[in-house]
């Protein structure tokens, strides 16, 4: 059990030099099963950082990109992300069909629906509707769009896994970042949408991303292993 958990792991290498992703990824690579390139990462050091990270042991790379252009830019994105044999990359799923037909081969792609950053309050100074200024209403439409765009999966908040889980049937991927440790709770950083690893994956996670609660740990190894023993909980229940 503890082996699958750790297939379900997902580390955000959120640092801004391949020296530091690479140690990371040789410290961890026992406890995580994919390791995570943002914005951060791949700006500053550019493609080439995904293959010293396979060098360095990092068994699948997920590309966090966030793609989110007009479908053409996407589309060709998306095609120049897959030549470098990245496992999982993201795009926002605003607009149905864009990927619709589109040959990724083995990279599987992931719909952004809401950052786990965002409340109701933050939907609706943006304008959205009432009935979509519940993060669960416009997660769950935005999921359905992207399945029919083509994605593999979405990305969403522990919070709506279920509901999303519900929607999209059990063959689609569920990511879930904003995920924080029993014992860090609510309001220690950024993310307003947050759960457990256990209850992330009992709402119906195919995955979690875990980031800050174990790079800046002082044993980020133990706390992986902390993370993965959760996830092997919410899996037996």
């Amino acid at each position: 059990m503890l082996q699958r958990a750790r297939q379900r792991l997902i580390f955000a290498l959120d640092v801004d030099t391949a020296d530091q992703a690479e140690s990371l990824v040789r410290l961890l690579a026992s406890e995580v099963g994919v390791f995570k390139v943002g914005l951060e990462l791949f700006v500053a050091q550019g493609p080439e950082v995904l293959e010293r990270l396979r060098r360095a042991g990092a068994a699948a790379l997920f590309l966090d990109l966030k793609l989110h252009d007009i479908p053409a830019t996407m589309r060709a994105a998306a095609k120049a992300a897959v030549k470098h044999g990245v496992e999982l990359l993201t795009c926002h799923c605003d607009q149905a069909d864009i990927f619709a037909g589109l040959d990724l081969g083995r990279t599987r792609l992931l719909g952004i629906t809401v950052l786990t950053s965002l409340g109701p309050e933050d939907l609706a100074a943006m304008g959205y509707p009432e009935e979509l200024c519940d993060p669960a209403a416009l997660v769950t439409r935005r999921a359905r769009l992207a399945m029919q765009a083509g994605c593999q999966g979405v990305v969403c908040s522990g919070l709506e896994a279920a509901q999303v889980r519900a929607a999209l049937g059990p063959e689609a991927l569920v990511v879930c970042p904003g995920i924080r440790p029993a014992e860090i709770g609510p309001g220690a950083d950024d993310q307003k949408r947050i759960v457990t690893p256990e209850m992330a994956i009992r709402n119906g996670a195919s995955h979690i991303v875990v980031g800050r609660p174990i790079r800046t740990a002082r044993d980020p190894l133990a706390a992986a292993r902390a993370v993965v023993e959760s996830l092997s909980k919410g899996m037996e229940a």
